[in-house]
């Protein structure tokens, strides 16, 4: 009679199965789309486009993911995967990060100069823009003369601020 082959095909020796590693690809994935999504999102919005600390918030929470992850891969129990996928991903995150600082901070700094834009002490050219309620405000208006001699003199500080939109 033929033996009865065993049931249990993985070896005596084997030990427990390792479980994926998630929170490596997690930050990995959220590393890159904190990069990619400053153009597209966050630089629409002033708060967010003069200073992407919004950006910064998913490359803390990047790289965070990655410690978690990177200390299952090399922790004392083997119980997770990850040890070559680890730094790979890691490397990658921290270079997004590394680009991505290089690009907002250095490379922001040498944009061609604004050459139609009023000098300091320079007097600006007549403009209309709408106010808050919608009615329409030229400069001219706003630095009329006072009809009375009892009235202040009227002033206007104009700020020129220039953006990367």
């Amino acid at each position: 009679m033929p033996q009865d082959l065993p049931t249990n095909t993985t070896p005596p020796d084997a030990g427990p199965k390792r479980s994926p590693n998630a929170a490596l690809w997690l930050g990995c994935l959220i590393a890159l789309f904190a990069f990619l999504s400053y153009i597209p999102i966050f630089a629409k919005y002033p708060s967010t486009r003069d200073m992407p600390w919004a950006n910064f918030l998913l490359f803390a929470l990047a790289l965070v993911f990655l410690l978690v992850g990177l200390r299952r891969a090399f922790g004392q129990s083997n119980l997770y995967r990850g040890k070559i996928a680890g730094p790979i991903l890691t490397t990658i995150s921290v270079a997004a990060l590394v680009f991505f600082c290089v690009s907002i901070f250095s490379l922001g700094k040498h944009l061609p100069p604004s050459t139609q834009a009023p000098k300091v002490g320079q007097k600006a050219p007549d403009f209309a823009l709408a106010d808050t309620s919608g009615a329409t405000v030229t400069l001219a208006s706003l630095l009329s003369t006072p009809i009375t001699a009892s009235q202040p003199t009227k002033g206007v500080v104009l700020i020129f601020y220039r953006g990367y939109w």
